[in-house]
């Protein structure tokens, strides 16, 4: 008699069951490949079956694995509902970074919806990156973040609903006396000679990185190396004196001690920043999120795209 199936063994089975691979299941859960194998070898000795034939070559369901796989599904289903029933679970929203003395695009949406559902209990994270944030999401220790949905892989995207929320104006933080702080707004073609920090060396926020060099490779520009990336203000401070070398950003990013942000023109290149959850949560909490970023969208024009700016067609894409 099998003892209670936890619902990790269930997830990966189900995983393995609709991708045939373990290594795909493993991905998709951003697992190691081990840990659903693990999981699956559980289940069956809970089960007393086995529920794949594997060989060197491939994977298929037993007629008892495919016999389970939608009960699976049914019963992972029902325990988001129980999970969200009532909305009394708390909600953990990703908001990036905080953004200390200026809100940041994620906080003001967060502010806006726990005043539309002031009996909601939403707690922030600040993850630092949407690439991080899609780990924790696939795993139900995260249920919303905020970020570049079109900088994540393909099959992160799949399992994901992204709405778009805004469009950011991009910048480059420089050192105070850096020949082109003193310049109100800088041209992306003075950046010549000036490699850019994309924060290649930090792969949580690879959907960034992505973006940067993208932006970069397009206009002729250099990136710089890759360096392991500060953490908090102090660091960073410590870090752009160091350096010296432009950062990118957004013209909406934290203040930081050290140097100045100036905005980047000719053409204005833009971020789209978007919401992020898994398709199935349920929360009460996740349609104020929504709400809030429509209003606040639609009172600042935050998805007005600017004549001859830059966006990668693949974030353009999203707003059609």
């Amino acid at each position: 008699m099998p003892h209670d199936v936890h619902p990790r063994l269930l997830r990966s089975f189900a995983a393995v069951a609709e991708t045939l691979h373990f290594g795909r299941a493993a991905e998709r859960l951003h697992l190691a490949q081990q840990a659903v194998s693990r999981d699956v070898r559980a289940l069956e000795r809970e089960l007393g079956c086995a529920l794949f034939q594997r060989s060197t070559r491939s994977v298929e369901l037993t007629e008892t694995g495919a016999a389970l796989l939608p009960k699976a599904r049914h019963l992972l289903e029902i325990q988001r509902e129980i999970t969200a029933l009532g909305g009394t679970r708390v909600l953990l929203v990703d908001v990036n970074s905080p953004g200390g003395d200026r809100e940041l695009t994620a906080e003001r949406v967060l502010a806006a919806a726990r005043r539309r559902l002031p009996d909601a209990e939403l707690l922030a994270r600040y993850l630092g990156g949407l690439t991080a944030a899609a780990r924790e999401l696939a795993t139900h220790r995260l249920d919303v973040s905020f970020g570049r949905y079109a900088g994540l892989p393909s099959a992160v995207r799949a399992r994901l609903v992204h709405t778009p929320v805004r469009l950011e104006r991009m910048a480059v933080f420089l050192p105070f006396g850096h020949p082109l702080a003193a310049l109100p707004a800088v041209p992306l073609a003075a950046l010549d000679g000036h490699p850019v920090d994309v924060f290649a060396g930090q792969p949580d926020t690879a959907e960034w990185t992505d973006l940067g060099l993208r932006l970069l490779a397009e206009h002729g520009l250099a990136a710089a190396p890759g360096r392991t990336p500060p953490v908090g203000a102090a660091e960073f401070a410590r870090y752009l004196t160091r350096h010296g070398s432009p950062i990118l950003t957004t013209t909406d990013g934290p203040d930081i001690p050290g140097g100045i942000a100036r905005p980047l023109v000719d053409p204005v290149p833009l971020s789209l920043v978007g919401l992020v959850h898994r398709p199935e949560l349920r929360h009460p909490a996740l349609a104020a999120l929504r709400e809030a970023s429509a209003e606040l969208a639609a009172e600042d024009r935050w998805l007005t795209r600017p004549p001859g700016s830059w966006l990668p067609a693949e974030d353009a894409a999203l707003l059609t």
